[in-house]
């Protein structure tokens, strides 16, 4: 084997080039290499002995592939922890009520709805509407604002003292700042079912009673 003749090929991404017999340069191991290597010096022309610039350069080479795969490996085996640590977060979740950002909730045969609204500063009022599948007003709350965020709750009648039919509702929040009227975050409290993971986007899905919800919309556990 002459000088010229290289363990590995000169590609341009080591990640793709392949050795003589096919085997890709990310899957050689220290063995092969190492087996490779004293062959290639054995068999040498005495005449054209390998340049040391050239043998180093090969170590290097073979040290960034088997790093690349190695950080690479890594990387996996961390991801892979991670989604166990997650669906065991999200496990840890059925059954609890959460608080999260939302404006549509589930209606059951009996109780009520809680959440949350943000407080903007300087609201003087905090008006809370309920409206129905078909965007009809059924009730509408007014609160006394508290710094960051208003409780209220809704006992499922509407303004005439009716209980209304179970099923889903929509909440939107509107703050009183002097002589205009702001839109403000409602976070409504909901029963989590059951979680999905996501393999291919990554996340976790929390399905709850009024539906599916991210994790990262959730603000408070119950």
């Amino acid at each position: 084997m002459s000088s010229s003749t290289a363990i590995f090929s000169t590609a341009a991404d080591p990640l793709s080039a392949v050795s003589a017999n096919g085997t890709s340069r990310a899957e050689l191991g220290q063995d092969a290499f190492l087996t490779l290597m004293l062959a290639q010096l054995r068999n040498q022309d005495p005449l054209k002995p390998l340049e040391p610039q050239e043998f180093l350069g090969q170590l290097a080479q073979f040290s960034s592939v088997t790093g690349i795969q190695g950080m690479r490996d890594s990387v996996t085996e961390l991801a892979g922890s991670l989604r166990s640590s997650q669906l065991l977060e999200g496990a840890t979740l059925v059954g609890r009520e959460v608080l999260a950002s939302s404006d549509s909730v589930e209606l059951g045969a009996e109780g009520g709805v809680s959440g949350m609204v943000s407080t903007p500063e300087g609201s003087s009022r905090i008006d809370v509407r309920i409206r129905d599948a078909s965007g009809a007003l059924v009730r509408q709350i007014s609160l006394e604002p508290q710094a960051g965020m208003s409780s209220f709750n809704w006992d499922g009648l509407d303004a005439r003292g009716v209980r209304v039919p179970s099923g889903s509702y929509y909440v939107e929040a509107t703050a009183q700042i002097g002589n205009y009227s702001e839109t403000t975050e409602t976070l409504l409290q909901q029963r989590v079912d059951s979680v999905t993971f996501d393999a291919a986007g990554g996340g976790l899905t929390l399905n709850t009673t009024a539906g599916s919800l991210a994790l990262g919309a959730v603000r408070r556990v119950m």
